[in-house]
């Protein structure tokens, strides 16, 4: 191959530091070659108006997050892709692959800003875009107003002191790497708010066979990657993606078992099923469809075609 491996990713400062976060181990293993980062815009980039990132994505024909980079990594633009994996979808574009996912995995865990739940009064107006997070304060306090909001994540932080909000909701793994964790804050228990699939994990993407494929194939963290695997076979199960109320957390318990706990919420937080099952690592695909499956069998279901409606 080539000795310049050219790494493409999305252009914030956040994912300039996912890039540094996966390339430094990366670069020192491998001296011989020169890396040079790439920067794709995506639709959600370029558009920072429309609310939900559903329609940006209808917009942009495919993901608002990743559909652009794919593009280059198919068309030879770029060897590698660095993505936050919750961005990405379950089904990865055809002629690339994921890699073994890389580690150690960020907090996975969403993080309130600028106040705590039992601080938040009633009728708090707290910004999120994510329709899981939306569902999931709604199904605790029904009587917040929950407003969207985009943006990079100083901007979303900062429109808890230049703007009406009282809170907004982050994700962990973001302000840890940028170290912008708040100091009023409230880090949310992931049993009882289950983050989206992927979340706090870089996402590796490569073209099937190539020599970048080839050079990386033995990098990753197995523990890492069999956890990122059930999750998003649980979302794969429920034919989900970002803009549905999903979330799930795998972890491998001391005693060497992989355990998976989910929940799929209504977007007004009335109605919540929730499931948990355990298995070994070295399937975790299987448990990941087995939790989806109870999941389906306590109405899951209903819940998801009543939000996929027009």
């Amino acid at each position: 191959m080539s000795d310049v491996v050219r790494i493409g990713s999305r252009a914030s400062a956040l994912a300039r530091r996912q890039v540094t976060e996966w390339l430094t181990p990366i670069a020192e293993r491998f001296p011989e070659l020169s890396f040079k980062r790439e920067v794709i815009l995506e639709g959600g980039d370029r558009d920072r108006v429309t609310p939900t990132l559903a329609e940006v994505a209808r917009t942009a024909g495919g993901s608002a997050f990743s559909s652009n980079q794919e593009a280059a990594l198919v068309g030879g633009v770029v060897d590698v892709i660095v993505h936050s994996l919750k961005d990405l979808p379950t089904s990865v574009r055809e002629g690339t692959l994921l890699l073994t996912t890389p580690g150690p995995r960020e907090d996975v865990r969403d993080v309130l800003c600028g106040s705590t739940l039992a601080d938040l009064p009633e009728g708090a107006r707290v910004g999120t875009g994510a329709p899981r997070r939306v569902a999931q304060l709604l199904a605790l306090r029904p009587d917040l107003r929950v407003e969207p909001i985009r943006g990079n994540v100083p901007g979303r932080l900062a429109r808890t002191t230049r703007g009406p909000l009282d809170a907004v909701v982050l994700a962990a793994a973001g302000l840890r790497r940028l170290d912008l964790m708040p100091d009023v804050h409230e880090v949310l228990d992931p049993l009882v708010h289950p983050p989206s699939p992927g979340q706090g994990a870089l996402g590796i993407q490569v073209r099937t066979d190539s020599p970048a494929a080839e050079l990386l194939a033995q990098t990753g963290d197995f523990h890492v990657d069999v956890c990122v695997r059930a999750e998003r076979a649980l979302l794969a199960e429920l034919h989900g993606g970002c803009s549905v109320p999903v979330g799930a957390w795998g972890r491998i318990g001391d005693e060497g078992l992989l355990h998976l706990s989910a929940a799929v919420t209504s977007l007004d937080g009335a109605r919540q099923v929730t499931a948990t099952g355990e298995g070994p690592v070295d399937d975790p695909a299987k448990l990941g469809a087995c939790v989806a499956a109870e999941l389906l069998a306590k109405g899951a279901g209903g819940i998801l075609e009543a939000i996929r409606k027009p």
